[in-house]
């Protein structure tokens, strides 16, 4: 195998079940391969969330030791201000902005049994900063609370949150994490959760982000773990959980996913 048709291997089984089966059937297909099977239904019985009448389920996750809603010390969740769409400046006391290669993250919020929308949900995100730290948390970014922010989903059940591409720390695969309340007033009030969960980042935007300046250690990193390793991704290799991508360095990347709750 070459390098580039190995590096072709890796990156294609970075965006998901549905492109692995077309890319098979688009290989393959001229070999007759799948027999009788007709490729309409293959691609059918691994359709996404958002073209069925149920939504895949998004497991339930940890919220890690840094998330700021009032389960372990901090809580960010009933300062003012937390409820915002661009999560990439403290606000409060402090104006720090976050530096990084810009990232839009876009996350759907459906009825895992009926695919319908979860509407007047809220969904509370946050993620650690280029240089892997977690803000009210790391040394160095204790009196910070920039990447946090909630939201209440449109009409479509999808919150935009304006944010910057978190680093690779050692241990864990790239992600994002989040919780699902709701409503809003449920949310700032740090009442029941319906669902903690992580986003994970696919590899091939890691590697071109990583590439630049500032987030030099994060390639490192990136290269001690895997999605079948990681201590939250490895039990089904993050099949539902990773994000699809769009997007450049340059321009700005971003990152949606579809979950059922």
């Amino acid at each position: 195998m070459t390098e580039n048709s190995w590096q072709d291997e890796i990156d294609e089984e970075d965006r998901g079940l549905v492109y692995d089966v077309r890319t098979l059937v688009n290989r393959r297909a001229a070999l007759g391969l799948f027999g009788g099977i007709a490729v309409t239904t293959l691609l059918a019985a691994c359709a996404s969330p958002a073209s069925s009448s149920t939504s895949s389920e998004v497991p339930d996750e940890t919220g890690g030791p840094y998330p700021a809603d009032g389960s372990n010390g901090v809580n960010v969740l009933d300062d003012s201000g937390i409820v915002r769409s661009d999560i990439r400046s403290s606000f409060g006391s402090s104006t720090t902005t976050a530096d990084g290669v810009p990232l839009t993250i876009q996350l759907t919020v459906r009825d895992a049994a009926t695919g319908d929308a979860l509407k007047g949900a809220a969904v509370y995100l946050w993620h650690c900063d280029r240089d892997g730290l977690y803000s009210l948390y790391s040394e160095g970014a204790e009196h910070e609370n920039y990447l946090r922010g909630v939201q209440q989903v449109d009409e479509s059940g999808t919150v935009t949150f304006t944010s910057i591409f978190p680093a690779a720390y050692s241990g864990r695969w790239p992600h994002v994490h989040f919780e699902v309340y709701s409503d809003v007033d449920t949310a700032v009030a740090s009442g029941p959760i319906v669902k903690t969960s992580q986003i994970a980042l696919p590899k091939e935007a890691c590697d071109l982000v990583y590439a630049t300046d500032g987030y030099e250690q994060s390639v490192r990193n990136m290269g001690q773990t895997s999605l079948t390793s990681d201590m939250v991704f490895g039990d089904d290799g993050g099949i539902h959980q990773l994000a699809s991508m769009s997007g450049s360095v340059t321009g700005g990347y971003t990152a949606a996913l579809t979950i059922g709750v």
